[in-house]
């Protein structure tokens, strides 16, 4: 039978007076809701497969987001056959017209990324581990990702009027781990014992799922993560990345990083933070720098659900930085890295605890972290600045009043990252309670740091300034040669005329005489 067929069958079936009262009498659950576009793709690789006697198998993410209603934007389709599942994937690849990349040669797995419309759906096959669909799933990370289902089955009650709308999935679900019952209890726990071993990450993915669906890790798997955590040291920094910033994209990263670090995970990833381990700071301070640190991120969190409702707010947070991560993760990454410096600028003088350029050290470590981690450079570059102007909020908040000028330097310095500084400033002062803290200079930090946020929305709504001059104007009006004088000059004249000091070129030209003057006599 030819695709479009099978699709108009489908759809018309959907639209039917007798599918709606079934579902409005709710005669029978509604259990199969892949969307049509998901449906169809799938009818195309069952015929495929079919041409070729091949039986496939729908396996792991998709079942247990289908139980859980789960929807991605990017949907990701496993599917698992007996054998050489590459070579069928390669030519599945010229009749969907799609990209073909081989994940694991020797053990037989190959991915196909294919576009259609708006979304991008990535399908990985993989050969049985095993000789069986059943031993395959016994070798799978966790319960929940260890069921099955035969792709057949799936387009046939798709087709039938009778059992669409079918009265239990449990009838052919391949579930030997009791996966399902584990999603009713929502829990993770891994399959066996030795799944660690065959792949560390799992150890990882562990709270990345955690993380994503809200799930408890029983207490079995968490101590076997902790007690196989140096197996994490095996793995690349690539695929770490990957799961960390899974548990950096959710709502609670800050019970998942606490449970990382007592699993001796977080110190894996992040060797730096050993130090920050119980390392006392001055009497503002309440709490260690990594217990600080751990604080602050449980702040940020509480802070941006309470400014939930805040649209501007949600949608610079929401901003994809590289690849698909969000400004939101790499803000919670630049909360944990904000004062890795401290522990190499520490100094005890007259008495006292002090972390002078802790801000410029930790800068300089966090390079080597985003290095580690394969990170792009304008994710280098947002957690760069984090780092380095985290103080700079509270030296704001320090002065009765901040002028324009302060205001307008502190944007320019912070550029894209300036709301994400604030809320780490917050954040920052929300985690220190130490015995000099007062409520009154706690609440005056925050107010200043939120009117800030509310001039940065405000700015990005005005119409950008022209600039009055340039350097070719500089060079041709005063005959200079190129030099650092030039940049200092259009810095100051973009100042004033950010701030309304001046209106037009000619003032422009009578400031930057000034500034040329003032060079002459100074005799540089």
């Amino acid at each position: 039978m030819r695709i479009g067929v099978l699709s108009d069958i489908h759809d018309n079936f959907l639209k039917s007076e007798k599918a709606l009262n079934l579902f409005k009498n709710n005669k029978m659950e509604f259990v199969f809701s892949f969307p049509p576009q998901e449906l169809d793709l799938m009818r195309r690789i069952y015929c495929f497969a079919q041409k070729r006697k091949v039986k496939l198998y729908l396996v792991g993410g998709i079942l247990r987001d289908l139980f859980l209603k789960r929807t991605n934007e990017n949907p990701d389709l496993d599917f698992c056959l007996k054998k050489n599942a590459i070579a069928f994937g390669n030519k599945l690849t010229r009749e969907l017209r799609c990209g073909f990349v081989i994940l694991d040669k020797e053990r037989g797995a190959c991915r196909l990324v294919k576009k259609i419309k708006d979304r991008v759906y990535t399908l990985d096959f993989t050969d049985f581990r095993g000789k069986t669909i059943a031993d395959d799933l016994l070798r799978r990370d966790f319960t929940i990702n260890a069921m099955a289902v035969e792709l057949e089955k799936v387009i046939k009650s798709s087709l039938s009027k009778r059992n669409y709308l079918m009265e239990n999935l449990n009838d052919f679900l391949i579930d030997p781990c009791q996966g399902r019952q584990d999603l009713k209890s929502k829990i993770i726990r891994t399959v066996n014992k030795k799944g660690f071993d065959d792949d560390p990450l799992r150890i990882l993915r562990a709270f990345s799922f955690s993380a994503m669906l809200g799930f408890t890790i029983d207490k079995v798997t968490l101590k076997l993560a902790s007690l196989k955590a140096q197996k994490l040291t095996r793995v690349s920094f690539e695929r770490i990345r990957d799961e960390l910033f899974k548990i950096l994209d959710g709502p609670n990263s800050f019970e998942s990083l606490v449970k990382l670090d007592h699993s001796k995970l977080l110190g894996i990833i992040f060797p730096e933070i050993e130090t920050m381990r119980g390392l006392k700071q001055g009497p503002y301070h309440h709490l260690d720098v990594l217990k600080h640190t751990l604080e602050a991120i449980r702040q940020l969190e509480i802070l941006i659900q309470e400014l939930k409702n805040n649209q501007e707010l949600q949608n610079y947070l929401n901003e994809v930085i590289s690849g698909e991560r969000k400004r939101s993760a790499i803000l919670k990454l630049g909360v944990l890295l904000h004062d890795i410096g401290k522990p190499p600028a520490l100094r005890h003088e007259d008495g006292k605890t002090k972390f002078h350029g802790h801000e410029r050290i930790g800068q300089e470590i966090t390079r080597e972290i985003v290095q580690r981690l394969r990170l792009s450079n304008d994710e280098l570059d947002s957690l760069s600045k984090m780092v380095f102007w985290h103080l700079r909020p509270g030296y704001l908040a320090d002065n009765e009043e901040i002028t324009p000028r302060a205001t307008f330097r502190y944007f320019r310095d912070a550029a894209q990252e300036g709301v994400s500084i604030l809320l780490i400033s917050i954040a920052d002062q929300r985690a220190t309670k130490g015995p000099l803290t007062s409520l009154g200079s706690r609440i005056h930090h925050e107010k200043v740091a939120l009117d800030l946020i509310k001039e940065y929305f405000r700015n990005k709504k005005k119409k950008k300034i022209e600039r009055l001059i340039n350097g070719d104007d500089l060079i041709k009006k005063f005959k200079l040669e190129p030099s650092i004088l030039i940049g200092k000059i259009l810095r100051e004249v973009e100042e004033l005329q950010a701030i309304g000091k001046i209106r037009n070129k000619t003032e422009a030209l009578q400031i930057a005489k000034k500034m040329i003057g003032k060079k002459k006599k100074g005799g540089r």
